[in-house]
């Protein structure tokens, strides 16, 4: 099965103030509709002041009535474990709210596959912030 798997990532999204909106979930559900991403785990969680982290229902986050990542309650792979969430509260601002995602970049998966055959491996991956692209940009004008 691992072979015929895209490269796997996370996301840690932080909601100050356990602000949430949903906003962003339509596109997070067009992504996994289109084939583009499969959820692996997901999981949301509360920091409270006191640095106490506690799990969240995925039902209804922002708490307008609508059912947005219902959808999404019980994605549970097992590869996100109490370490991770751990991990994962150390990022995160007392009084805050975060979304913890692991996925599988589908779209890539032929291409992965390929490069797995060919005896290539991946050995780095990471993200450039948005910030540090537009400063860089900036820089170059």
């Amino acid at each position: 099965m691992a072979e015929e798997m895209g490269p796997v990532g996370y996301l840690i999204v932080e909601f100050p103030g356990n602000r949430m909106t949903g906003e962003a979930f339509p596109f997070l559900l067009d992504l996994v509709d289109r084939g583009l991403i499969r959820i692996l785990d997901f999981t949301f969680v509360r920091k409270d002041a006191d640095g106490a982290m506690t799990a969240v229902e995925l039902s209804d986050l922002d708490r307008d009535g609508n059912l947005n990542l219902a959808v999404f309650e019980g994605a549970s792979s097992g590869l996100l474990g109490d370490d991770d969430r751990a991990d994962a509260a150390t990022v995160i601002e007392p009084g805050s709210a975060a979304g913890i995602l692991i996925y599988e970049n589908r779209w890539a998966a032929p291409f992965a596959s390929a490069l797995r055959r060919g005896g290539a491996q991946l050995v780095a991956s990471g993200y450039i912030p948005l910030d540090a692209i537009a400063a860089s940009l900036d820089a170059t004008e």
